[in-house]
């Protein structure tokens, strides 16, 4: 069965990480149209900085950016915040690199570019696991 996807009655607090400006922009415009609060960040050091502002419960991490390699991020990410539960996104052929991001401690991957519901039901999954937790 299917859950829910059209809104979230309560706000996923969801931390974008990707450097391709726009792709951030628009897919955060859409989330936040669903009742995502959604920070976005457009490199690590970036991203470092939103979280040592604000709590997350969910970040989208791009596997392959400008400033620092994902899997990086995902390392200093789960130091600085070991509850925040992590989803990578990665291209065409990198499936075996979002992997190893699982096994850094990422929660699970999907290939860019991908669908919004399907985003946001792997975000809606995530979250239902770390709030279980």
């Amino acid at each position: 069965m299917a859950k829910k996807i059209d809104t979230l009655s309560i706000p996923i607090k969801l931390l974008l990480i990707d450097d391709e400006v726009g792709y951030v922009n628009v897919l955060s415009n859409r989330l936040s149209k669903r009742n995502f609060d959604v920070g976005k960040a457009t490199s690590g050091s970036e991203a470092f900085q939103i979280l040592r502002q604000s709590d997350f419960d969910v970040a989208v991490l791009d596997l392959k950016m400008e400033d620092m390699d994902g899997i990086e991020i995902l390392k200093i990410l789960k130091k600085m915040a070991p509850e925040l539960v992590v989803i990578m996104l990665t291209g065409h052929g990198s499936a075996e690199a979002a992997r190893e991001g699982i096994k850094e401690g990422a929660y699970d991957y999907l290939t860019k570019p991908c669908e919004l519901d399907e985003l946001i039901l792997k975000i809606q999954e995530a979250y239902d696991q770390q709030s279980a937790e």
